[in-house]
């Protein structure tokens, strides 16, 4: 047997697995049925009422538009706590849930996938103090597949119908076999919670568990991304500063058009078109409406509106055009290390070698062990004095916690010193 061959049967002998058994159970109803939705303010102050008086970890879900709709909105709230049943509420109709926030203020959210559901949420004033990610808890403890239909199956043996997952949530009124998914979505998430909680208390990682869902509940909000026009799909294809600024244009464009309608950007124009028309700066409408992405189902103001965008960029002097894509900050790609700095690259494939192997004896990914960023930064600029107190609050101004300091600290301090 082989080196690599030997290391996957002992990781595939320390992944958790379900006991052998028969086949997952389907899930095909809530338990207490499918729950109205909530859009009025008496009925938000009932479920408000009967979620404060329940006890217990409360399931938290959310639904959004991705692809139909313009931004990251939730339209539809889902929970479930023991005592409270599970409840369907529709923020459109009932968008400020800061009062059901205040009665849940001491309780812990379960969640899966938290950093997807948590800015909707925030929106609509639903801010958890404590929190338990399902799928994070999935990742260090090992489980090789961690969507929640892939966690429900092999934790708890039952089978969720994932069907709906990509519809238009902000349909009126929402069907109910789409209902009937969204209950069933939160209608085992604590059971799952508790399952997953013993799992990693059994591999002694739970503590870790628990920094990494503190450090979700405290992350701030991310700042505005700078330039968001620049990561339309394609861009590396766009190598002039005059073809940039058509880009800009016509992404902005796009932007202001799809935020009045409220529909996805993708929608109203693609980037593969954006992309087309900064390439070919076309003369007129006509021939604009030659390239792909601008054809005969578009209208004659359609047309107009994209070209009108195009003279823009073309009629800009030079100082305005947009600069070549900055470098971003921190370490260079690692590809030139070894030629810019050898010691340097000689660290980051020790680094890295350490951090992969530590990683598999742990069963949980690299990334969760440590980021590759953070190792790459740790390694470009490693402290003046390498010391395992020094190398653990380098890693600790990066923003690691102190259970992946403890993990890493003195690894990388014997990576650190390695030279070319």
């Amino acid at each position: 047997m082989t080196d690599a061959q030997e290391t996957a049967s002992a990781q595939a002998a320390q992944a958790p697995r379900p006991e052998s058994g028969p086949a997952p159970v389907p899930l095909l109803e809530p338990r207490e049925g499918i729950p109205p939705v909530t859009v009025t303010g008496d009925g938000l102050a009932r479920v408000t009422a009967a979620f404060a008086e329940a006890t217990g970890p409360v399931a938290v879900d959310a639904e959004r538009a991705s692809g139909y709709r313009y931004g990251q909105r939730a339209y539809l709230v889902q929970l479930r706590r023991e005592g409270a049943g599970t409840a369907l509420i529709d923020p459109v109709a009932c968008p400020d849930l800061t009062a059901l926030d205040a009665a849940l203020a001491q309780s812990e959210w379960v969640l899966h996938a938290a950093t997807q559901d948590l800015p909707c949420l925030r929106e609509i004033g639903m801010r958890p103090a404590r929190l338990f990610d399902t799928e994070l808890a999935g990742r260090l403890a090992g489980f090789p597949r961690v969507g929640l239909g892939a966690m429900v199956e092999n934790v708890l043996g039952y089978a969720l119908e994932k069907g709906h997952s990509a519809v238009d949530w902000s349909t009126r009124p929402l069907p109910e076999p789409w209902l009937r998914y969204a209950a069933l979505d939160v209608e085992l998430l604590v059971d799952l919670r508790d399952a997953l909680e013993e799992e990693l208390a059994g591999q002694g990682k739970l503590e870790w568990a628990r920094e990494e869902f503190a450090a979700i509940v405290a992350a701030p909000p991310p700042p505005p991304r700078k330039d968001p026009w620049r990561r339309t799909s394609g861009m590396h294809k766009v190598r002039r500063r005059r073809q940039m600024a058509v880009v800009r244009e016509l992404w902005q464009t796009r932007d202001a058009v799809a935020r009045k309608r409220d529909v996805s950007p993708g929608k109203v124009l693609s980037d593969a078109a954006i992309v087309e028309a900064a390439l070919a700066s076309p003369a007129n409408a006509r021939a604009l409406a030659a390239l792909p992405g601008f054809g005969h189902r578009m209208g004659r103001r359609q047309l107009e509106q994209w070209q009108a965008a195009v003279e823009r960029a073309r009629a800009l002097p030079e100082s305005e055009l947009p600069q070549q894509s900055q470098a971003p900050a921190g370490p260079p790609p690692p590809r030139s290390w070894a030629d810019k700095d050898p010691d340097a690259a000689a660290r980051l494939t020790a680094a890295r070698a350490a951090v992969t192997q530590h990683a598999e004896e742990l069963n949980l990914p690299q990334e969760n062990l440590l980021t590759p960023d953070t190792v790459r930064r740790l390694c470009w600029e490693p402290p003046a004095e390498v010391t395992r107190e020094t190398v653990g609050e380098a890693l600790r101004r990066m923003g690691a916690r102190e259970w992946q300091i403890g993990q890493t600290a003195e690894l990388l301090r014997a990576a650190l010193s390695v030279s070319a």
